[in-house]
């Protein structure tokens, strides 16, 4: 018998046989890919320096955060968690990065390097036990842990809490007048499952792909 369930990670195979999934289901989204086609992957490697990268993101520009990181690399010479560890909070706040998010990638570092949060058992887990042992660290909340499984586990049914720029494009669909609340738009994600993050990248790309219009 021929295996219809989704996969456990996602490839670029399987992300369009979830596109096409959704668009035989959902008109909203089947304009979408009808206008600006598949979405790209926006796959990042595993590990801290995703982790950190992400962190950098939040409630800042995607280029903010990657020009940062970029700094930290350089400056750096990696973003690992020995040189972070060395670095310290002192030392990344003196290359730009915020107290409190300083703090944050400080900690990852030590709980990665202590073995404590175990990068590669994470990618073994199932989404709600790789989310959970996520979001016991300061300052990895439920986005941040929702956006390292969907983009670097490439897990194809996670929907990633409270992103404006998903709000924003969901507003655009048919059925929903005005930008959904986090939770308005995390019930109405749940009619795309198994391919939430399919979903997701569908809406990020109609998102992006407007605004620079």
């Amino acid at each position: 018998m021929l295996d219809t369930s989704p996969p456990t990670s996602l490839t670029r195979a399987t992300l369009l046989q979830g596109v096409r999934e959704l668009s035989a289901r959902d008109a909203g989204l089947a304009a979408i890919v009808a206008r600006h086609g598949p979405p790209p992957m926006w796959g990042r490697p595993r590990g801290f320096a995703t982790l950190v990268h992400i962190i950098l993101e939040q409630q800042v520009s995607l280029a903010s955060a990657a020009a940062m990181f970029a700094k930290l690399e350089r400056v750096l010479g990696g973003v690992t968690p020995a040189a972070v560890r060395a670095a310290g909070v002192a030392g990344l706040q003196a290359l730009g990065v915020t107290r409190q998010k300083a703090a944050y990638i400080a900690t990852l570092a030590g709980r990665v390097a202590d073995g404590s949060l175990p990068l590669a058992t994470l990618a073994r887990l199932p989404d709600a036990e790789a989310a959970e042992m996520l979001v016991r660290l300061p300052g990895i909340g439920p986005w941040t842990a929702s956006i390292y499984l969907l983009m670097a586990l490439r897990r194809p049914d996670v929907w990633p809490p409270g992103d404006l720029a998903l709000h924003k494009a969901m507003a655009r669909l048919p059925g929903i007048d005005a930008v959904p609340s986090s939770e308005e738009a995390a019930q109405w994600a749940l009619r795309w499952q198994p391919w939430r993050a399919v979903a997701a990248r569908i809406l990020w790309h109609a998102y992006l792909s407007e605004r620079v219009r």
